[in-house]
C-alpha cells in the first residue's frame, strides 16, 4: 500500500509522471489528508491534476486516525503536517506500507521508523525498469524531475545512468 506525501505527489503530477505510475499501480495510492489539502490549493495545472484523480477514484484521501503519532512526528523529526500525516498514515496502515517522499527529513523518519519508502527518481527508475518507458523517454522525464525537484547534481547523475545501463 502506497501512501503519498506532498513533494513526491506534486513533482509526478508536473513531470506528467503521476497517470503513468496510477495506470500500472495495482490499488489505489493512499493521500492523507493534509497532502490532499496542500497539493490541490492552487489552481496550477498539476494542483487541477491531482484534484481531478482524486475524484476519479485513482487517488484516496484517507485521514490519519491517531492524531498524537501525527503531532510526535512533526516534532521529533521536524516534518511539515503533510509529511507527518503521511509517515503516521504508513504506521497506521503497517508494515505493508510504502510512503512516497522524497522530503529529506521524511527520508530520515522512514529510516529511523523502518518505514519502507521511495521516492519520485525511485518511480521513474522503477517504470524504465518495468518497460514502461523506454531509456530515452526515461531521461526525458528524468530532466523534467531535475527541473521541478531540488535534487542534488549527484543523484541525477547516479539515476541517468541506472536508466541509462538498463
Amino acid at each position: 500500500m502506497l501512501v503519498f506525501d506532498a513533494s513526491t505527489l506534486i513533482l509526478l503530477a508536473k513531470a506528467e509522471l503521476l497517470d503513468i505510475f496510477l495506470d500500472d499501480y495495482e490499488g489505489t495510492p493512499l493521500i492523507p489528508g493534509a497532502v490532499a489539502a496542500e497539493s490541490t490549493a492552487s489552481s496550477r495545472p498539476d494542483a487541477l491534476m491531482i484534484r481531478q484523480r482524486i475524484a476519479e477514484g485513482r487517488l484516496e484521501v484517507e485521514e490519519v486516525e491517531e492524531s498524537r503519532v501525527l503531532g510526535r512526528l512533526g516534532l521529533d523529526f521536524r516534518l511539515g503536517s503533510g509529511e507527518a500525516a503521511a509517515l503516521a498514515l504508513a504506521l497506521e496502515k503497517g508494515e505493508s506500507a510504502i510512503v512516497a517522499t522524497d522530503d529529506r527529513s521524511a527520508i530520515r523518519a522512514c529510516k529511523v521508523l523502518r518505514i519502507k519508502f521511495t521516492t519520485s527518481l525511485g518511480i521513474l527508475g522503477r517504470a524504465v525498469e518495468k518497460g514502461l518507458l523506454t531509456r530515452d523517454v526515461g531521461m526525458t522525464y528524468l530532466e523534467r524531475l531535475r527541473a521541478y525537484g531540488r535534487f542534488k547534481d549527484e543523484i541525477i547523475e547516479e539515476v541517468s545512468r541506472q536508466i541509462g545501463d538498463r
